[in-house]
């Protein structure tokens, strides 16, 4: 069963069009890979589903019609959103980040800094004073904690050291095979994808071209739209 579904989407930043037709699904406890090179519009597709952005078409969550509800609307019914610049409450300390936003369920702060331990060792800190991995595991904590059904990542890896990344690959895996959480993926290391997404959806220019088993995803088709 579909926990999101969007079929035909169309976006744009006033007279200017960023998508033509973007059909996705993502399953309930499934991880799907949106790729496709810079500019094809992932990043908008995100802020359309997460009501950041005027659209048009069918997109729907948990069974209901998003497409008229604010983002704060979209956020309740279970969308946690890892934004593309990471956005933390500086100001703020570790620990008063994540229970500014925490709502009840399997999440809790016990269960984020186990998750990530660095940031129970920063917990007093402002967040201001975090690394860049520490802040990217922060805002991906801050998404947990408000216990969505389903997660979103947009290049949550970018920028950052290669032990870093593979950190926060490792917690993404580990909230695959030990959560059931759905999980909507924006990334370009198509190799960590590949050994974490069961289906990918591939955009160009805007528009769906591809989408299947990310096992599916042959060399060809890679190099086409992907540039690898």
């Amino acid at each position: 069963m579909s926990l999101l579904s969007l079929s035909q989407v169309t976006a744009d930043y006033g007279a200017s069009q960023a998508l033509f037709g973007v059909d996705l699904t993502v399953g309930e406890g499934e991880v799907v890979a949106l790729m496709g090179r810079n500019g094809m519009g992932k990043s908008t597709t995100v802020r359309a589903i997460c009501r950041m952005v005027t659209s048009q078409g069918t997109m729907r969550f948990a069974g209901q019609d998003i497409s008229g509800l604010s983002s704060h609307a979209v956020a309740r019914l279970g969308v946690g959103l890892v934004p593309e610049t990471r956005r933390a409450f500086r100001d703020l300390t570790v620990r008063e980040n994540l229970l500014a936003v925490a709502r009840p369920g399997h999440w809790d702060f016990a269960k984020v800094v186990a998750l990530f331990p660095r940031l129970q060792e920063r917990s007093a800190q402002r967040a201001g004073s975090l690394s860049g991995g520490e802040q990217q595991m922060l805002v991906i904590g801050r998404a947990l904690i408000t216990n969505p059904r389903l997660l979103i990542l947009d290049e949550a890896t970018e920028g950052l050291s290669p032990l870093i990344r593979q950190e926060i690959w490792t917690s993404i895996a580990q909230l695959k095979h030990e959560t059931g959480l759905s999980i909507l993926v924006i990334d370009k290391s198509l190799k960590e994808l590949r050994q974490i997404c069961d289906r990918a959806t591939v955009l160009e220019r805007g528009r769906s071209v591809w989408d299947g088993p990310i096992s599916d995803l042959d060399s060809e088709t890679s190099r086409r739209f992907l540039g690898v």
